[in-house]
């Protein structure tokens, strides 16, 4: 295939320079013919476009969380354990499967009250992930062998109007997960309103990242990205099988854990 040459727009402008007079010092000097740009090639033109994905991974997949409501659509005055006992009742809205915790997580969320040392619900976080100006409630599940669920609430749209910040407890509405995904994560991090999961690879050296975005058409995260990098020198190799701390949020993080607030 043939390429296919864009205007050289630094040549053009120094060759008018060179009419003018310009190429004096200080004047504009040709910085080179700018390169061509190369239109993409299909490989296999004639092969007919699939008309379902093979697989459903659970992308784009929300839920109402049952018998929960949001007082005033403010998530910071939920209680994160009752959101993820009352989680476990959830129906997706296209019941992908991929939802289901483990047994023994299952077990041990629903013990949480009576049991707290093994509560597997981590301590929440708040960020604005959909940019309307409202904070979303992202929770952290520990599950068995290091795996980590992470997962994003939003309070229902038709109640995040402008209520004030002392909207009264009987102004309530509901709550919907707009995400969920598990993985034997290195850190959960926040770059400006996407969670970005690092994971580690099967090639030593690399590391998976996964960015999850707000899909204002799908009204759900999406994983936007999904990349297979160098891991950064500095980390210990011990550090592939760590998850992240809720207590230490990153410097960049605009949200703050739940004793923070």
């Amino acid at each position: 295939m043939r390429p296919v040459r864009v205007p050289a727009v630094a040549s053009a402008v120094a060759a008018l320079a060179l009419v003018s007079g310009c190429g004096a010092a200080g004047g504009l000097e040709s910085a080179g013919e700018a390169p061509s740009a190369v239109e993409p090639a299909r490989l296999w033109p004639d092969l007919p476009p699939a008309s379902a994905a093979p697989y459903d991974y659970g992308e784009g997949e929300t839920a109402r969380i049952p018998g929960i409501t949001v007082p005033g659509g403010d998530v910071h005055r939920l209680d994160p354990v009752a959101v993820a006992q009352a989680g476990l009742k959830a129906k997706t809205d296209r019941d992908s499967g991929l939802d289901e915790l483990p047994d023994a997580t299952v077990r041990q969320i629903r013990a949480c009250r009576t049991a707290p040392d093994d509560c597997p619900v981590l301590a929440p976080y708040y960020f604005d992930l959909t940019g309307d100006g409202r904070d979303e409630l992202v929770l952290g599940i520990r599950m068995p062998g290091r795996q980590l669920a992470v997962r994003a609430y939003r309070a229902d749209e038709g109640d995040r109007g402008d209520r004030g910040d002392r909207a009264d407890d009987g102004d309530r509405g509901g709550l919907t997960r707009i995400m969920s995904t598990s993985d034997a994560v290195i850190s959960v991090e926040l770059a400006g309103r996407d969670l970005i999961l690092r994971a580690p690879s099967a090639i030593s050296g690399y590391e998976y990242r996964t960015a999850w975005s707000w899909d204002d058409r799908q009204q759900a995260m999406l994983a936007t990205r999904d990349e297979i990098l160098r891991a950064p020198e500095r980390r210990e190799e011990a550090d592939r099988d760590r998850t992240p701390s809720p207590s230490a949020p990153t410097p960049e993080s605009s949200g703050s854990a739940a004793d923070g607030r």
